[in-house]
């Protein structure tokens, strides 16, 4: 060849092409725990392309019997709370103790920008190691069904693939946490000491959902701020309504270096679980939420065959310039748009 060395062959720069998996193969590589063939499993799911949809909907029928022998944890947490070092340090303690954890971010804001979250990769370094341990950044946003569904979707395959603690990590900001609270057992809030009005702009509604409240970074000279803060936020849970029945919500101290704190968190989530698998509710919350689920995808598909309709797609711009000129009332312009979908 012109211009090579000598004694050092050309190199092939073309791109391998990967070989297209069968359901098959999908099936069998996400139960045989194979981590690449799980993360095309979720592209799969991820993909808004039809064909795709319908292979990744074959595969999980076939893997649903394997999927639910999780434990699922949403975390939420105000800014500067040092949530995702928290749950990755969880995640290590977890994965030496035997468990195989799998995290996941849901940010229904990236639907936005059709964006996919990736910090959680660059920043989790030591929980990326870790052989039993699965992380997977937030879906874009702007398919049918939205991130919610891939969430779920997501979480279905990895408990399939054996990992047995689903942490879901939200990354977003206000529908986020009631979307992830959708799909977990556990909730834990992640809060901070010495910022100034001790529920730092959080939402009533916000802690109103949690199962768990954690006052983090609890070390050093900031002990003592974490156990003041945590006695306040003890004081305003005895006014609140637990938010699963059965479980007094209940308020900790944690810090990311100290793993005994990391333990003790653990060991609620446990009698969390316990407790509500006695009682039954841990499984009746399960049950509600797949109905909900199948609601929020029956409106998302609605939705979506209404804007597509030829018909309504001829009407709309003229209704809407009605509506905004203010010639046309609003609920006579839905009328005549359900009017035009339904003829």
């Amino acid at each position: 060849m012109p211009g090579a060395l000598k004694g050092y062959a050309p190199v092939n720069h073309q791109p391998v092409k990967r070989r297209r998996l069968t359901l098959d193969d999908y099936e069998q590589g996400v139960l045989a725990s194979d981590v690449g063939i799980l993360s095309r499993a979720i592209t799969l799911v991820e993909s808004n392309l039809p064909a795709h949809e319908a292979l990744a909907q074959e595969l999980l029928t076939r893997i649903l019997p394997k999927t639910g022998n999780s434990v699922r944890v949403g975390i939420t947490g105000v800014p500067g709370a040092g949530k995702s070092t928290l749950i990755e340090s969880l995640g290590c303690q977890l994965c030496a103790k035997g468990h195989r954890v799998a995290v996941l971010a849901v940010d229904p804001s990236s639907s936005v920008t059709g964006g996919s979250i990736l910090g959680d990769k660059t920043r989790m370094h030591n929980l990326t190691r870790e052989p039993n341990a699965y992380i997977r950044p937030s879906p874009s946003g702007g398919s049918l069904g939205g991130v919610g569904r891939k969430s779920r979707e997501t979480m279905l395959l990895c408990e399939a693939a054996g990992y047995d603690v689903i942490l879901v990590e939200t990354v977003g900001v206000g529908q986020s946490e009631i979307t992830v609270r959708s799909m977990v057992d556990f909730f834990l809030l992640v809060m901070i000491a010495g910022a100034g009005d001790e529920l730092q702009g959080m939402k009533k509604g916000v802690i109103e959902i949690a199962d768990l409240l954690a006052v983090n970074k609890a070390d050093g000279d900031n002990v003592n701020r974490a156990k003041l803060a945590s006695t306040e936020y003890k004081r305003v849970l005895h006014f609140l309504q637990p938010a699963t029945p059965g479980w007094r919500t209940r308020c900790t101290t944690c810090s990311a270096l100290i793993p005994e704190t990391l333990d003790a968190l653990w060991e609620t989530v446990e009698q969390f679980a316990a407790a509500t698998r006695e009682s039954g509710v841990f499984a009746s919350r399960r049950k509600h939420q797949s109905i909900e689920w199948m609601h929020a995808m029956i409106a998302e598909e609605l939705r979506h065959r209404f804007f597509r309709n030829p018909r309504v797609m001829r009407l709309l711009p003229e209704i809407e310039w009605q509506v905004a000129d203010q010639t046309l009332p609003v609920a006579t312009a839905v009328r005549r748009m359900m009017d035009g979908f339904e003829g």
